[in-house]
């Protein structure tokens, strides 16, 4: 990956070595509810990515983005990253997954400890052993699982689904987003809502979004609203939806409490990369430093 990622974008060594992200992933009971869930967190991504945005410093200095690490993701390598326009298409569903990966390029072959690059090659020729690097090679199901863990949109189909838009932070963050997600998704009542509230999108008004998210954050536009009004409506469904959901702890609480920072954060229109700078340009007096002991969890 390290050699070829600089031949299909300009940002991939800084996302290999340089971003850390927090992944939350979520289960479907069919094809039909698979796809329902994926439109709608696809389209809700940027959301996600402007409410937990917190990577506003490169070599220790403002970089000018609130989410820097999903600005990298914008030239990393758009043939396995993105907003997958087609996802919204009539006739989505397993099988155009599939189709979608088969024609992802490669980045490698592991057969017991071996890493055989592959970069570039398509899997369609490893299933017809077809493969320039490995003749006569066909691929078995691990290949398949491997390169499956390679493609990198911004919600990837696994055997379950993978939210992939929110920066890492602390230990609040790292709560408030499976809750986030799970009181929109888990419930049928605040999916419905969420795909309402997004089924009139067009694949330019989502992608416009997610280019304006990394440095605009909360105060990104779609449609004439602000992500901060979304966020309001957003975080209404998922509360709703955990509510519902009633899963209770051994003090009787549920799960609505991790979603408190994230009310608290779109109350007052910041985020934790805004926090961050204030603290920056505050009482920690131009210095990152104060970041490895302040953010500690």
């Amino acid at each position: 990956m390290t050699a070829y990622m600089p031949k299909v974008g300009t940002r991939g060594l800084d996302m290999m070595y340089r971003t850390c992200t927090v992944q939350t992933n979520l289960d479907f009971s069919s094809e039909a509810d698979m796809v329902k869930k994926l439109r709608v967190s696809i389209a809700l991504q940027p959301v996600a990515t402007a409410l937990f945005a917190n990577s506003p410093f490169t070599e220790g200095k403002p970089n000018g983005y609130l989410s820097a690490r999903s600005e990298i993701w914008r030239d990393t390598d758009n043939a396995r990253a993105g907003m997958l326009p087609w996802v919204f298409e009539p006739g989505m569903g397993f099988e155009r997954w599939v189709d979608y990966a088969l024609d992802v390029p490669m980045y490698f072959v592991k057969h017991g400890d071996e890493y055989i690059d592959v970069a570039g090659q398509s899997f369609r020729d490893l299933l017809a052993g077809k493969l320039g690097a490995v003749p006569g090679m066909r691929a078995t199901i691990s290949d398949w699982a491997n390169h499956l863990s390679t493609i990198f949109p911004e919600v990837r189909l696994k055997r379950y689904l993978e939210m992939r838009g929110a920066d890492s932070g602390a230990l609040p963050n790292l709560l408030a987003l499976p809750a986030f997600w799970a009181g929109i998704l888990y419930d049928e009542v605040s999916l419905d809502a969420a795909w309402d509230l997004v089924k009139t999108w067009n694949a330019d008004a989502r992608q416009s979004l997610r280019d304006a998210v990394p440095k605009l954050a909360l105060g990104a536009v779609i449609r004439g609203r602000a992500v901060r009004e979304l966020a309001v409506e957003v975080l209404k469904f998922a509360r709703a939806g955990l509510e519902r959901r009633k899963r209770l702890d051994s003090a009787s609480k549920d799960e609505t409490r991790y979603l408190d920072p994230l009310d608290e954060r779109v109350a007052r229109g910041g985020t934790p990369a805004q926090d961050l700078l204030d603290k920056y340009h505050g009482p920690w007096r131009g210095s990152v430093d104060p970041i490895y002991t302040d953010e500690a969890y």
